[in-house]
């Protein structure tokens, strides 16, 4: 009996330690390390806290994706770290040592919309300018651009482009979407023509530029995902017998 339940505990903690290794790369619970709240019970009404929720979204997403952090969320590890001690000075996640990037460049495509936005900046600090390198590598990845920032809705994202890039921002009057827009705006600067008609609703490609971009956030999923397989876990654990 004693054995039979040893085995069985040995086969939770076991299973529930593989559920716990997939929690730690869920992104709501290093948003928690670095905010001490859920992503859903934030108040982000006030600009500072939203800007401490966004960026907390993108580093919570890009490490969900894997690799190294400052890689994936386009930055380098100083400025990562920077980023860490002025907005999270408190987290546990500033004691991680992060490995040395090799000194590749960018890609072209990343750094022309990281250099689209810096040009079009409507706020001071060191904020602005790590916003728009991080978006401009999340921009690289191929969810919507709100999904891969890891914000909640769209309008989140609406709302940081209007205030870090107002300029830029003000000038999307038809609310396209926004990567599509970026790479209209570079277009259009070069004095190239991305669309193939002048008129957008006559275009074959306008839902690809105006389509809906609802759905559920990252971190709603995969917080989803780890509760149903915990779940899963404990259903198969078989039950004592006495």
């Amino acid at each position: 009996m004693i054995g039979t339940q040893g085995k069985t505990a040995d086969t939770i903690s076991s299973r529930v330690s593989v559920a716990h290794a997939a929690e730690q790369r869920d992104a709501s619970e290093l948003y928690r390390l670095l905010t001490g709240r859920h992503p859903a019970e934030v108040d982000i009404s006030n600009n500072d806290d939203f800007d401490h929720h966004v960026l907390a979204c993108i580093l919570a997403t890009s490490a969900m994706d894997g690799g190294q952090l400052p890689e994936r969320a386009g930055l380098t590890n100083q400025e990562l770290n920077a980023l860490l001690v002025q907005y999270f000075p408190s987290t546990p996640v500033r004691r991680y040592t992060w490995r040395d990037q090799s000194a590749l460049p960018a890609p072209d495509e990343t750094v022309m919309v990281r250099d689209l936005l810096l040009a079009q900046r409507s706020t001071h600090g060191e904020v602005g300018g790590w916003l728009a390198t991080m978006i401009a590598r999340r921009a690289m990845e191929p969810n919507h651009l709100w999904e891969d920032l890891g914000l909640r809705k769209r309008d989140e994202l609406s709302r940081v482009l209007m205030r870090h890039f107002g300029p830029l921002a003000a000038r999307n009057t038809k609310n396209m979407r926004w990567k599509r827009f970026f790479y209209r705006m570079l277009c259009e600067d070069d004095g190239l023509v991305m669309c193939t008609t002048p008129v957008c609703t006559e275009c074959n490609d306008f839902d690809l530029c105006f389509g809906e971009e609802s759905g559920e956030s990252r971190m709603a999923g995969r917080r989803r995902d780890h509760l149903r397989r915990l779940d899963d876990a404990v259903q198969t654990v078989p039950s004592l017998k006495g």
